[in-house]
């Protein structure tokens, strides 16, 4: 069992619990921003890589999501497993990773994926299926034969956590909850009442 003073060695316990019980999009959480007049919106990502450092997405700067999170870098994310009775809320900043970060991840995706983030003007307003199915024909002409490579546009955010809750199912609602906040000297842990 992870010890009480941290966080990750304890979100790594219940994620692998979630990858090991084959649970469909295991690293599915939601991203919440909130723009420049205060309006909150949430959409699922994916987690793509966590540490000590933080918990790691990918996305098109240019999206709603990138702009919300350049004006406002404060974000929470949420992670339910019903499977296993787990919810994980984590409270933070964002930071941008390094292009040698992102130039990793983005190698390694499908193809369709790297030619989808260059076609893709994500979350413009688009007129039609077919115009995107041509934009990545277009992209993929110009790429035969070669590496595609990552959009300067593209890239991924870590999210700094300033505090992390685990929320554990029980019987009648008494669940258990345990919220870790950073501080200068680390980690601190207390229960709340559910």
């Amino acid at each position: 069992m992870a010890t009480m003073t941290d966080p990750f060695s304890r979100f790594g316990e219940i994620h692998a619990q979630a990858l090991a019980l084959g649970i469909k999009n295991p690293d599915a959480m939601v991203l919440c921003t909130v723009d420049k007049s205060g309006q909150p919106s949430s959409r699922q990502v994916l987690l793509k890589h966590f540490d000590p450092e933080g918990f790691v997405f990918y996305t098109n700067f240019e999206s709603r999501k990138g702009r919300e999170l350049r004006d406002n870098p404060h974000v929470s994310l949420g992670f339910y497993w019903r499977e296993l009775g787990e919810q994980i809320n984590i409270r933070g900043r964002v930071e941008v990773v390094s292009d040698e970060q992102a130039d990793a991840y983005f190698s390694s995706r499908d193809r369709g994926s790297q030619l989808g983030a260059w076609a893709s003007q994500q979350s413009r307003p688009l007129e039609s299926r077919a115009r995107l199915v041509a934009e990545v024909a277009k992209v993929e002409s110009r790429n035969l034969g070669r590496k595609v490579p990552r959009p300067p546009y593209w890239g991924g955010f870590r999210v700094v956590p300033e505090a992390i809750e685990f929320w554990t199912e029980r019987r009648f609602r008494l669940h258990d909850r345990f919220v870790y906040e950073r501080s200068a000297e680390g980690w601190t842990a207390h229960r709340l009442y559910p």
